[in-house]
């Protein structure tokens, strides 16, 4: 019998869900969730992920911000790209800032948070203005910005050798096969290459049933683009206070990488290292990557609460969206539930 997932990996109910379209036309599935007038934080997933991943987090800062986290293109309820040229790490940057210019009014910022290729979305993006002006702050947990392959340690490490590492990892994270069912085995493979050994078995249910869900294909193309990534260039042009999350016990992004970021960055905050976690932080020790995303957010938080203009009088910032709007075309936002 499979495990039942636990409570706070089901998410609440979203305030809103819109289709932002990015600058190729790709429609991105954007959700958001808690008050509207908090303070702003985007959320951005991983390989294989979805909005879905992020569940125990949302969970546990709902009630203080308003929480806007979207599936990456190909992933969740955002449509795949048509072929390998809707790819690669400028589409990501491609959408993250259409997501902030479609949900971060004129006059505001938010704190935007990415796990994984969630926090390569967000190196990718660090050279642009649009970003740059409105993000707060970032948090960058479990990630890298380059040599994924060569770093990784799912291989037993008497696997020596960068050339005979890549060599034996590309058949496997570039498949184009299916996953398979979530069985005892899948279960036990996912968890040991993804995962802490002390991860309870509810919680590599839930991880198994969003990594389950990513299409092949998507899963495939992804891989490739992961597999040359090298966004260390636009890491450097991020300058927007920024802390980092990394995992003693991560496979797929060890902590050299975290500890490479931290030294790049340009205003770093902090890196903070969970002990026995793995690469899915969020899912396994959800309470700690909460609350770091809290203390940045306390330490930026006047520009967290710059133009924010109580809802009933918000006619002011409503017109200068509107203004931001027209001056960039491509982010188009359809509502499609409001509640």
């Amino acid at each position: 019998m499979s495990p039942r997932i636990p409570a706070d990996c089901v998410l609440p109910d979203p305030a809103a869900v819109h289709t932002v379209r990015s600058a190729d036309g790709a429609e991105l599935n954007v959700e958001e969730y808690g008050p509207e007038g908090a303070p702003l934080l985007v959320l951005a997933h991983g390989w294989t992920c979805a909005t879905t991943f992020w569940a125990p987090v949302i969970n546990r800062l709902v009630s203080d911000f308003r929480v806007i986290a979207y599936d990456q293109r190909g992933h969740g309820r955002s449509p795949a790209p048509a072929g390998a040229a809707g790819y690669g790490t400028g589409k990501l940057a491609d959408d993250l800032e259409a997501v902030l210019t479609a949900t971060v009014p004129a006059g505001r910022r938010a704190v935007v948070a990415g796990h994984s290729m969630g926090g390569m979305t967000i190196m990718a993006a660090g050279g642009r203005p649009e970003v740059a002006a409105r993000t707060a702050a970032n948090v960058l947990v479990n990630t890298g910005a380059g040599e994924l392959v060569d770093e990784q340690t799912v291989l037993p490490l008497f696997v020596r050798g960068r050339a005979l590492r890549r060599l034996l990892s590309r058949p496997v994270l570039q498949s184009r096969l299916s996953l398979g069912p979530i069985n005892g085995i899948s279960r036990a493979v996912l968890k040991y290459a993804t995962m802490g050994p002390a991860t309870p078995p509810d919680r590599v249910e839930a991880c198994a049933q969003v990594v389950h869900a990513c299409p092949p294909k998507v899963r495939h193309h992804w891989s490739i683009v992961l597999d040359v990534l090298d966004v260390h260039a636009e890491l450097a042009r991020i300058t927007a206070p920024t802390a980092v999350i990394t995992s003693s016990n991560d496979k797929l992004t060890p902590p050299v990488h975290s500890r490479r970021i931290a030294a790049a960055l340009a205003d770093p905050r902090g890196l903070l290292e969970l002990d026995g976690a793995g690469h899915m932080s969020p899912l396994e020790r959800p309470a700690e990557v909460a609350d770091e995303i809290r203390r940045v957010a306390a330490l930026v938080a006047d520009e967290l609460l710059a133009g924010v203009v109580a809802f009933a009088g918000a006619e002011s910032t409503t017109d200068a969206a509107g203004a931001a709007a027209s001056d960039h075309p491509s982010p188009t936002v359809t509502v499609e539930k409001t509640a």
